[in-house]
């Protein structure tokens, strides 16, 4: 809805090959001039192009800083767009260069970077590596567990009874490996009130309203969240943003585990100036709902809140709103390609777009399991692309995430069979948001009854106090008094148990 108010040895780099076969490289001979360091390497190859994502861990005694690393393909690798970084390329020799953030590595630490190249033919990877001119070399790491950027937090588990999610055929498992059908809200407010200086969120997210969730017998709750918020851009007043902003995220997502309800995560609003068919906001600040994820910042996001929330798999990542990309860019085919690969495949959008596919790279570049949900095209209401385009994931943890509201196109039984059955019967199905812009449930009482038998998940949008027809809301007031809307919901919420 568009909102209201790799193991690292020794040597000097890893290669993976396609999705998961590994091989080591040479290792440099020592010399003085080295520096005491390790590359690691590592690509995610869908046949005609690439994401490298490089890592470089300070093996040393003393910082190191305003570093570059330095390497050569042996075929045509050619850059389309890099992170966390400036990354160029002359003829076959690529280097990469810090971002403002990350000039200077600690002892012990690590940075990370990643870009997108085109090919055809072979992808050799390659076979050295220099940092600062010189090879790699030092002390070898003590453990040859990966390496990690430098923002990684300790994981810990959900605090409370919430369950630890993986996928598990088509159906979402706890730890247990019982099967585990979400039902639940949005409450939305995070992705909104931060960059409108109204604060962090719309209405009270503290324990009673949570309860209040609960009492409907709901067992999760997707949390919209802004990436010019979470980042603290300098758009964003500074009080309802950066290290403030994430913090209220996390304190509301243990709340939620304290309760026993599974947290969805969503990146509702980015950055990035789009004109085009069905702009919702010619402002490149993240203040509407844009068709699809940027290269400029949303990788950092991923990669942050990766790392704030790995190790708690009773939280799931919904790496993008409502794509519509089908809106922007020329025909279904190129439509699922900039989806999944960004880039160049993006043609019609004036801002470099990240695909699905970096975003699952990034995530799981922190070493985050979580389950991640990925939304298709039409405002997430069109999947027939879903299965053909989707991204690889090396964790195997990925779910495809459905929007209907009455007026969306695919709003039928018999679209719904035709086009959501094989993805449900492959993958989970999780509704994201489910509404009806009439004040009634009638609607969203079919979309339930087909959900529930097709084992899939869904949540009513949105647990806010809003006028049940605009909104669409559930409630008409936070003690979670229904509208006429959200009667239905709860009543089928507390008929299934």
């Amino acid at each position: 809805m568009r909102s209201g108010p790799a193991l690292l040895g020794a040597v000097s780099a890893l290669a993976v090959v396609g999705a998961t076969t590994a091989f080591t490289l040479g290792t440099p001979s020592p010399a003085s001039a080295a520096t005491a360091c390790e590359v690691g390497y590592s690509v995610n190859d869908w046949g005609s192009g690439f994401t490298a994502n490089l890592s470089l861990k300070n093996l040393g005694t003393a910082p190191l800083s305003g570093w570059r690393i330095s390497y050569a393909y042996t075929g045509n690798q050619q850059l389309q767009q890099g992170w966390n970084g400036t990354w160029a390329q002359s003829g076959k020799t690529v280097t990469l260069t810090p971002a403002t953030w990350n000039g200077t590595i600690a002892p012990n630490a690590s940075v990370t970077a990643g870009a997108n190249f085109a090919y055809s033919g072979a992808n050799a990877a390659p076979v050295s590596f220099s940092v600062n001119g010189e090879p790699c070399g030092g002390t070898q790491p003590p453990t040859t567990t990966p390496t990690t950027p430098t923002t990684t937090t300790t994981p810990t588990q959900p605090p409370g009874g919430a369950p630890e999610l993986h996928v598990s055929g088509n159906r979402l498992a706890d730890a247990a490996g019982t099967p585990v059908t979400l039902r639940g809200v949005n409450r939305s407010g995070g992705e909104f009130a931060c960059v409108q200086g109204n604060g962090l969120f719309d209405g009270p997210m503290d324990a009673a309203s949570v309860a209040a969730i609960k009492s409907w017998h709901a067992n999760v709750v997707r949390v919209p969240f802004n990436e010019d918020c979470w980042l603290g851009l300098s758009n964003v007043d500074p009080r309802y943003a950066g290290a403030t902003y994430r913090a209220a995220l996390k304190s509301y997502v243990d709340l939620l585990h304290e309760n026993g309800l599974v947290a969805i995560l969503d990146l509702h609003w980015t950055h990035g100036v789009y004109t085009g068919n069905s702009s919702a906001c010619s402002d490149v600040n993240a203040t509407c709902q844009k068709p699809m994820t940027d290269s400029e910042h949303s990788v950092d996001v991923w990669t942050s809140v990766a790392n704030t929330f790995k190790g708690d798999d009773a939280t799931i990542l919904d790496l993008f709103n409502e794509p519509y990309l089908d809106r922007a860019v020329s025909g279904s085919a190129q439509a699922w390609t900039c989806w999944r690969d960004g880039g160049s495949a993006c043609s019609g959008i004036g801002y470099p777009v990240a695909g699905m596919q970096t975003l699952v790279n990034a995530v799981r570049a922190t070493g985050a399991t979580n389950v991640i949900m990925l939304g298709g095209l039409a405002y997430s209401n069109d999947l027939t692309g879903w299965l053909q385009y989707k991204p690889s994931d090396p964790a195997g943890n990925l779910a495809a995430s459905w929007h209907s509201y009455n007026f969306n196109t695919c709003s039928s039984s018999s679209c719904w069979d035709s086009q959501l059955a094989p993805v449900a019967a492959a993958v989970p199905l999780v509704a994201g948001e489910i509404g009806e812009n009439d004040c009634a449930s009638g609607y969203v009482s079919g979309v339930m009854d087909w959900f529930d038998r097709h084992q899939a998940s869904y949540l009513g949008w949105t647990w806010n106090t809003w006028n049940c027809s605009t909104g669409p809301a559930l409630i008409s007031a936070y003690d979670g008094t229904p509208t006429a809307f959200g009667a239905g919901i709860r009543a089928h919420f507390l008929a299934a148990g």
